[in-house]
């Protein structure tokens, strides 16, 4: 199978294609830069399919970012991610793609979820508001997927991912989720000397967290095994508050300063943790790495490239 991964020089993308080219079936991996194809342009949809001709896709392009980068632009994260899911299932559709894999997110399920949260359970209720946009945007996708197979008999899956992180994790202080986003304050306290870190919310929100090499795994089981109308959740089945994991981090880069915790800064959602059960019984996935070792693993790669990525700024356009 030709397999066109979107996304794939982006963090996830890049484990993604890396996985793929390790299957038997899958015989050419084509990972277009978004400077080539601008997936939020309906000419540039279109054209891709036209120069490509892929036998499969996997979504994961998106606009992406914390809940800062989602507070501020709640109209292009709906308008963008909405408008580039919606696109490419079509013209997938059109275009003859036997396999489509779309990769929504854990935003998408309602605010008072009760963990671990079921795939059904996405339907019963309005998702956290900081991250609604975001999050409706891409549970869209799943409702197509679902609405072209019944029409179309066109074969389109849904995967609902948690929190990833890793390598080449996104440390813009600006845009990035939670781990990287400690990673750097952390990291830059202890250089300063600075007695204090100051985070947002007040430590008691809990989630859950999977490695990026474990999701891309994943990702390829699921392409290559499962055909099936229902979203299925990929996570790790570990579930910590916000505030164990900034002291769990702070040890790790060696800061022994205090946490000032901001509550006058929003939470985000309460708690965040998967059923899993699913994606074992489909695809036969269940995550690999050890928390604490994924932890030392992406602290070695911010420590190791932190003079580069101190003059990194993370625009999330289409990544």
């Amino acid at each position: 199978m030709k397999v066109l991964v979107t996304g794939g020089n982006g963090f996830l993308g890049s484990f993604v294609c890396e996985a793929l080219r390790r299957q038997a079936w899958c015989t050419e991996v084509i990972a277009p830069p978004s400077s080539e194809y601008d997936l939020r342009v309906p000419e540039q949809v279109k054209k891709i399919y036209g120069d490509l001709h892929p036998d499969g896709v996997i979504h994961l392009a998106g606009v992406v970012g914390g809940i800062g980068a989602n507070r501020e632009h709640p109209g292009r994260f709906f308008y963008e991610n909405l408008m580039m899911g919606t696109m490419l299932m079509h013209e997938a559709y059109k275009s003859g793609v036997k396999k489509f894999l779309a990769l929504g997110t854990v935003c998408a399920y309602p605010k008072f979820a009760t963990p671990p949260f079921k795939e059904d359970e996405i339907w019963n209720g309005y998702p956290e508001e900081t991250n609604a946009p975001y999050g409706l945007a891409k549970k869209m996708l799943l409702v197509q997927a679902r609405a072209y197979r019944q029409e179309y008999g066109f074969n389109a899956i849904y995967l609902l991912p948690v929190n990833l992180y890793g390598p080449g994790d996104n440390f813009d202080p600006e845009t990035s989720h939670v781990i990287p986003a400690l990673i750097r304050k952390f990291s830059e306290a202890k250089e300063q000397g600075h007695e204090t870190v100051t985070l947002w919310g007040d430590g008691t929100p809990t989630r859950e967290f999977l490695y990026v090499e474990d999701a891309a795994e994943g990702i390829a089981l699921a392409f290559e095994r499962y055909d099936g109308p229902e979203a299925v959740n990929l996570g790790s089945g570990r579930e910590i508050s916000i505030r164990d994991l900034a002291a769990l981090i702070a040890k790790e880069i060696g800061y022994t300063g205090s946490v000032v915790w901001d509550a006058s800064k929003p939470n985000g959602q309460p708690r965040r943790s998967l059923d899993v059960s699913r994606a074992k019984k489909y695809f036969d996935f269940a995550s690999k790495t050890d928390f604490q070792e994924g932890i030392t693993k992406t602290v070695e790669f911010f420590t190791k490239e932190r003079s580069r990525l101190r003059e990194v700024r993370f625009d999330p356009v289409a990544l």
